[in-house]
């Protein structure tokens, strides 16, 4: 007896991202699943009575898109309460910012938010800028991120609040000081900041209830971009939370794997490492799965905080033969990511040097040949990587989280140039990952990028050029992937590295109906208009969770 299908779309282009059966022309829902997917005629048995049927008129159908990694609740926390910026503004036009931003605000709050370009580094490494900072925000203290979410800058009050000054320099991360009064200038590398976002928490931070407003905002932005499965990068008890009650509540409309969060080096989170780890299980629901960990093993190349096999360009703070530095040795790495594989869970591991992939996978090796054969672990970022590493990588079976969206020609190319010279030119080898038999899976690393939108990290991936036109040339372009590989990148490859691709990632008849409905095939049109490409709703288990 043919099962009587809830949903029917028919008339469209259908990738299903399904080897077997990779182009339809209709899909039938019933409960929540794919129920059959095929011509209009072998649909049609699934009709009944009570059907909706949607005739899309030539439009196309694809998998739900999978971002393997980014910030969703930071990026809600942004859009709902802070203030937001884009990294083309200048020093003057954040000023300016700032300043209508603190006269909304009561005397003591905080004015928070981002993005500045790290490209402006130097120039708000002073004392004379921090004092301008804290003329726009009054008696107002300020927290700002930079466009990687890494670094910050504060003003003075911030820093009283923190306990940070001349006598007292955090011992973690860097304090940048002014050339002149050797006073911290506001800027703070990596785990110096944190000190100023803990001050920020114990004024209040945000309440239970607005964290759960945040996690709702973050997946309804995503949703809207066609967006069904995400991985959280750095999950905190607030977010896993917040996950667990909109799930409760029937207000999770994607799929979310979330990173425990091992070693705080940005982000200020009260509970971290072991602590987290054994709390994990509490917040397990239908469609959350918190069954990653998430290292920090380096920084970011522009703030020379990442490991490099060949040194930094010379500069008078570091000399000629500066490398970077990491976060956890061989050793500690390797205690973290045992217990971690014992425990039946994860790593995705943020490593932005050369270096400090190479020493991810030299304990991934040790880790596999003592029998962790199945430990999923992703290396994230992985933009640099040495030539012999690339097999490895794939041998090693560990999946590559690339994020497109922060590597093609723009600010972050050019704050890498500044410090890796003609190296920054060979980001992102895509291409070869894939042709050594790697997985490639796509992610945002929204709100570091402006946009989660995976149609932009698709094109850029073809391109290898600025989807956005705010950067001319085109990046490495040998690593070129085509645009089917690049939505298997934000489809099921995604979904596979996270332990998601028997729920979703493709059409496949028994998965969760979950897909997106664009206004044209992007894949098949030119390769510098798939961004082009409007969505038009977004299912999420059979649901319509987004209409545009």
């Amino acid at each position: 007896m043919t099962i009587i299908a809830d949903l029917i779309l028919t008339g469209a282009t259908v990738r299903t991202v399904d080897l077997e059966n990779p182009l339809a022309e209709a899909i039938a829902v019933g409960d929540g699943r794919i129920l059959a997917v095929g011509t209009a005629s072998e649909i049609e048995a699934f009709r009944g009575r009570r059907t909706e049927v949607r005739d899309l008129d030539g439009a196309a159908v694809y998998p739900g898109f999978v971002d393997v990694h980014n910030h969703h609740a930071v990026a809600g926390v942004t859009d709902l309460f802070e203030l937001s910026f884009g990294t083309s503004l200048g020093l003057d036009e954040i000023l300016d910012l700032v300043r209508d931003r603190a006269a909304t605000l009561p005397e003591g709050a905080w004015v928070t938010g981002g993005s500045w370009a790290s490209t402006l580094m130097d120039e708000l490494n002073s004392s004379a800028v921090r004092r301008r900072l804290d003329e726009a925000a009054g008696v107002r203290p300020v927290m700002l991120s930079d466009d990687s979410h890494h670094n910050r800058w504060a003003n003075s009050e911030a820093l009283r609040l923190a306990g940070i000054s001349k006598e007292t320099i955090p011992a973690d991360g860097v304090t940048l000081l002014d050339a002149v009064d050797g006073e911290p200038t506001g800027v703070l590398l990596e785990a110096a900041g944190v000190l100023v976002a803990q001050a920020h928490a114990r004024a209040g931070g945000l309440s239970t209830e607005q964290h759960r407003q945040a996690s709702r905002r973050g997946v309804e932005l995503l949703n809207g971009f066609g967006v069904t499965a995400f991985q959280d990068a750095a999950a905190s008890l607030e977010i896993l939370g917040a996950l667990k009650t909109l799930d409760e509540a029937g207000e999770l409309n994607a799929w979310v794997v979330s990173s425990l969060t091992i070693n705080d080096e940005i982000f200020g989170f009260d509970t971290i490492g072991d602590a987290l780890i054994d709390r994990g299980e509490e917040f397990r629901t239908t469609h959350h799965r918190p069954n990653f960990v998430k290292i920090f093993l380096d920084g970011v190349p522009p703030a020379r905080t990442a490991l490099f096999i060949d040194a930094y360009l010379p500069d008078d703070a570091h000399g000629a033969h500066f490398h970077g530095t990491t976060t956890m040795s061989f050793d500690e790495l390797y205690d973290w990511l045992r217990r971690v594989a014992e425990r039946g869970l994860g790593a995705k591991v943020h490593a932005t040097g050369d270096g400090s992939a190479r020493l991810l996978l030299d304990v991934i090796e040790r880790l596999r040949s003592e029998g962790f054969t199945d430990a999923p672990f992703q290396i994230a970022h992985g933009q640099f990587l040495a030539d012999d590493d690339i097999r490895r990588l794939a041998d090693l079976r560990v999946s590559a989280d690339i994020s497109p969206f922060i590597w093609y020609p723009g600010v972050i190319p050019d704050a890498l140039a500044a410090v890796l010279g003609d190296r920054a030119e060979h980001s992102q080898p895509n291409r070869s990952i894939i042709d050594a038999g790697g997985l490639v899976a796509g992610g945002s690393d929204w709100p570091v990028s402006e946009s989660p939108n995976p149609l932009e990290g698709m094109q850029g991936l073809v391109t290898r050029a600025d989807p956005l036109g705010r950067a001319p040339g085109t990046l490495w372009l040998e690593q070129a992937i085509t645009a089917e590989e690049a939505l298997a990148v934000f489809t099921i490859n995604a979904a596979r590295a996270m332990g998601l691709d028997t729920e979703t990632g493709s059409i496949t008849v028994g998965k969760s109906a979950d897909f997106v409905v664009l206004d044209r095939d992007a894949v098949a049109g030119p390769a510098d208009r798939i961004i082009d490409a409007r969505v038009l709703s977004t299912w999420f288990a059979g649901r319509e969770v987004y209409s545009g």
